[in-house]
C-alpha cells in the first residue's frame, strides 16, 4: 500500500509540477502575418521605373542631336550678324531653331507628365525625392534655349539625367 500512495504522490507531483511549468512559459504572440505588399504597387514601381528608363533614354538622344545642331544654329547667328547670308541659310536656321524649342516643349511635356506620376502614385511616391525638380531643370532648357543659347541649354539636361540615373538606381 505505501509503494501505491508513494507512487501516486510522485505522480500528483510530477503533474503539479508539468502544470507549473506549462503555466509559467511566456505566450509569445502570434505573429501577424506577413501580407505581400500588394501586386498594384509592384507593378506600379515597375511601371514607373520603365518610364524612368524611357525619360533617361529620350533626353540622352536629345542631348546627342542638340550637340550638333546647336553649334550651327549659333554659327549662322553670329555669322548674320557679321555678313549677309542667304535667304534660304536664314530660314533653315530659323526652322531648326524653331524644331530645337518644340523638341524641347515634348520633352519638358514627358519630364512633367513623369514628374506629376511620382508626386500621385503612393508606391512612387518615396522616390519623389530623387526626381523631385526634373521639371524644372527642363523649364530651365527652354529659358536658355529661347534666349539664343542653345549649347548652354544642354547643361541642365544633363542633371536631369543624373536624377532620373539616381531614381532608378534607388527603385527596387
Amino acid at each position: 500500500m505505501k509503494i501505491i500512495k508513494t507512487a501516486f504522490l510522485l505522480a500528483l507531483t510530477l503533474i503539479v509540477f508539468t502544470t507549473a511549468a506549462t503555466a509559467q512559459r511566456k505566450k509569445t504572440p502570434a505573429k501577424p502575418k506577413v501580407v505581400p505588399a500588394a501586386n498594384v504597387s509592384v507593378f506600379e514601381i515597375r511601371d514607373g521605373a520603365d518610364k524612368v528608363a524611357v525619360q533617361i533614354k529620350n533626353v540622352t538622344k536629345f542631348l546627342y542631336t542638340l550637340g550638333g545642331i546647336a553649334i550651327r544654329i549659333e554659327d549662322l547667328d553670329a555669322e548674320a550678324k557679321t555678313r549677309t547670308l542667304s535667304r534660304a541659310s536664314l530660314d533653315l536656321n530659323s526652322e531648326n531653331k524653331q524644331n530645337v524649342m518644340q523638341a524641347i516643349r515634348n520633352l519638358r511635356a514627358g519630364i512633367a507628365a513623369l514628374e506629376v506620376e511620382f508626386r500621385t502614385k503612393p508606391a512612387l511616391t518615396k522616390f519623389l525625392v530623387q526626381i523631385q525638380g526634373i521639371t524644372d531643370l527642363t523649364a530651365q532648357t527652354e529659358y536658355l534655349a529661347s534666349a539664343g543659347k542653345f549649347s548652354e541649354s544642354g547643361k541642365p539636361l544633363l542633371l536631369l539625367v543624373e536624377k532620373l540615373s539616381d531614381t532608378l538606381a534607388a527603385m527596387p
